[in-house]
């Protein structure tokens, strides 16, 4: 069982990590203008967003539609983590003890050919560490293919580094998705 603590610790090193590569991502404009970064990038918020948004007990739709580009998505994952704090402010052991079964457990099952468990509320916070982890990865793969040094984004680097605050490039402001 993960504790509050350390699930506290692994988003703030996830939101650095996401930092980090929205920096060098939104520096380089083939990168910024690259679809498969936009969209992957994408995926990961979009994926942060909706565990976010079943442990806070919201329902209906939160997909955007569309963003304008690349900056708009970076500012709606940047607002996520802000968001995603002060819930983590929240939480206590018992609650991460709390099974927690989402609405798309369904999918899953009919891709595993058995019913899911339930997992706790806790490793599904660390699902979400975890699938950020491996698609940041997929985009640090990719601005090396685009001529961009990736950054060292290792959750060991971040304790090397004294566990820095995320230092997010400087976005413009504007109303987010179309």
């Amino acid at each position: 069982m993960i504790d509050t603590h350390t699930l506290k610790d692994l988003f703030r090193h996830m939101e650095w990590a996401d930092a980090l590569v929205w920096t060098t991502a939104l520096s380089s404009p083939e990168a910024a203008a690259d679809s498969i970064i936009r969209d992957r990038l994408y995926h990961i918020h979009l994926v942060q967003r909706a565990f976010l948004r079943e442990w806070q007990s919201l329902r209906g739709e939160s997909r955007p539609q569309s963003f304008a580009d690349s900056e708009s998505v970076a500012r709606w994952g940047q607002a996520y983590h802000a968001e995603a704090r002060s819930y983590l402010a929240t939480l206590d052991e018992t609650t991460l003890a709390r099974p927690l079964v989402v609405p798309w457990a369904a999918m899953v099952e009919a891709r595993l050919g058995r019913r899911a468990e339930a997992p706790s509320h806790g490793e599904t916070a660390l699902q979400v560490v975890m699938h950020s982890t491996y698609h940041r990865g997929q985009v640090n793969t990719r601005l090396r293919e685009l001529g961009c040094a990736p950054p060292l984004t290792d959750y060991i680097v971040w304790l090397w580094l004294g566990k820095p605050a995320p230092q997010w490039p400087a976005l413009s402001l504007d109303d987010g998705p179309n």
